[in-house]
C-alpha cells in the first residue's frame, strides 16, 4: 500500500520553498485536487500530488499564469494541446512583451540620465530638479519634458562617451565575480547596449581557467561560420600562436537562417565537427544545429574541446542547446535563452585573448 504524506510531508518532497499555506491556496485555485482525508481530518497525500505540485511550482517558475497551468495540467499527456490554449499563451505573451516594452521605456529614460559620465553631472543635476516640477499631465508638460531630454541629448557633442564610467552606475555588483570575468560581462553589455544581459550570462567555473591555460598554449580555435571569424582579433591570436579554423567554409553565409540551412542540408560540415582537434576552443555564434551537434559528439565521445563558447540565436532550438551545453562535463560560456549572436560570442573570445595578453599573471579567477 502506497505511504500518504501529511501536507508537510508533501512541501519537503517538492521543496522549492513550498509551504502548507501555498499548497492550500492551490487547493483553492483549483490547481490541485482535495486529497483524501485521515480520520483526524489531516489532508493526505500520494505521489501523484507531489509529481503534480512539482508541475505546477516548474511552471509558474517559467512565467506561466494561473489560469493557462490549470488548462495545461488539465490535459492527458497523450492528447496535443488544443489550439484554444494556444491561442491563450500567445495572448500572454504578448501582454508579456508590452510589459517589457513597457519597462524597456523606463529602463532607457532611467539610462538617460543615470549613464552620464562626470562631464553631465551638472546638467544631469539640472534636469533631475526639474523633473521633479514637470506637470507631465498636459500636452505642455510633455513638451517640457521633450525640451529636457533634448537639453542633455545637445549636451552630448561636447565630448566623447566615457563608456566606462556609464557602465558603473548602470551594472549590478558584480563584486563576487573575478576581475576577468567583470571585464567579460562589461564588454558583453558594450557589443549588445543591453545591460539586462548581465542576468542571463554562464560561465563554468573552470572556464577562466581553462580559456587563459589552452589559449597561452597556442591552441586551435574553431568557429561555427565566416561572420563570426571576421569579427575575432586575429592578430592577437596569432600572437598567442592560435590557428583559426573556420567549420562552414561558405563566405556568403551571412545569417543564422543561412548557417542552420547550410549545417543540415551538408554532410561534410557536420562530418567536419566530428575531426576537429582535442582540447581546441569551440566557438559557435550562429546556427543553434551546430551547438546541438557539438553536445551530442561530446556525449558520443567524439570530440573533447577545452572549452565552448555557445550563444546561438534563435527561439526553441537555441535556448534548447544551451541548456544542454550547461549540462556537459566541459567549460563553457554561454548567455541563457535566445540572446546571443555571432558578436557576442566573437566579442567573447576577444575578451578573453585579450586579458590574457594584458594581464598574462592575473589570478583573480582562482579565488572564485
Amino acid at each position: 500500500m502506497t505511504k500518504s504524506l501529511t501536507i508537510k510531508e508533501l512541501t519537503e518532497a517538492v521543496g522549492d520553498c513550498i509551504t502548507p499555506r501555498m499548497v492550500r491556496h492551490y487547493h483553492q485555485l483549483g490547481l490541485l485536487p482535495q486529497p483524501e482525508r485521515s480520520p483526524s481530518n489531516y489532508r493526505l497525500y500520494t505521489q501523484k500530488d507531489v509529481i503534480r505540485l512539482q508541475r505546477i511550482v516548474a511552471l509558474k517558475q517559467q512565467g506561466f499564469q494561473i489560469n493557462h497551468i490549470r488548462k495545461i495540467l488539465s490535459v492527458e499527456p497523450e492528447v496535443d494541446i488544443t489550439e484554444s490554449l494556444m491561442e491563450q499563451l500567445q495572448q500572454q505573451y504578448r501582454a508579456v512583451m508590452q510589459q517589457i516594452s513597457q519597462l524597456r521605456q523606463t529602463a532607457s529614460a532611467l539610462e538617460g540620465l543615470l549613464g552620464r559620465d562626470r562631464n553631465c553631472l551638472i546638467l544631469q543635476a539640472e534636469v533631475l530638479s526639474q523633473l521633479k516640477l514637470l506637470e507631465v499631465e498636459t500636452n505642455t508638460g510633455l513638451g517640457g519634458l521633450e525640451q529636457l531630454w533634448s537639453g542633455l541629448d545637445n549636451h552630448v557633442h561636447a565630448h566623447p562617451e566615457a563608456f566606462q564610467e556609464s557602465l558603473q552606475h548602470l551594472l549590478p555588483d558584480l563584486s563576487n565575480r573575478s576581475e576577468i570575468e567583470q571585464d567579460l560581462i562589461s564588454q558583453l553589455v558594450l557589443a549588445c547596449g543591453d545591460v539586462s544581459l548581465v542576468s542571463f550570462v554562464r560561465l563554468s567555473c573552470e572556464a577562466i581557467a581553462t580559456s587563459r591555460e589552452v589559449l597561452s598554449s597556442g591552441c586551435q580555435v574553431v568557429v561555427d561560420v565566416p561572420t563570426v571569424a571576421a569579427a575575432i582579433d586575429q592578430t592577437r591570436l596569432a600572437h598567442l600562436g592560435c590557428q583559426m579554423e573556420t567549420l562552414i567554409e561558405n563566405p556568403h553565409i551571412t545569417t543564422a537562417i543561412e548557417a542552420e540551412h547550410a549545417f543540415w542540408q551538408q554532410r561534410e560540415w557536420c562530418e567536419k565537427l566530428q575531426r576537429i582537434s582535442q582540447g581546441c576552443v569551440l566557438v559557435v555564434g550562429y546556427a543553434p544545429s551546430v551547438l546541438l551537434s557539438v553536445c551530442e559528439a561530446i556525449d558520443n565521445l567524439n570530440i573533447k574541446p577545452a572549452l565552448v563558447i555557445g550563444m546561438p540565436i534563435g527561439f526553441s532550438h537555441a535556448p534548447a542547446a544551451k541548456r544542454q551545453l550547461m549540462q556537459k562535463n566541459v567549460p563553457f560560456i554561454t548567455i541563457e535563452g535566445t540572446l546571443g549572436g555571432g558578436l557576442l560570442a566573437a566579442t567573447t573570445l576577444n575578451a578573453l585573448v585579450a586579458s590574457l595578453i594584458e594581464k598574462p599573471d592575473c589570478h583573480c579567477y582562482l579565488s572564485r
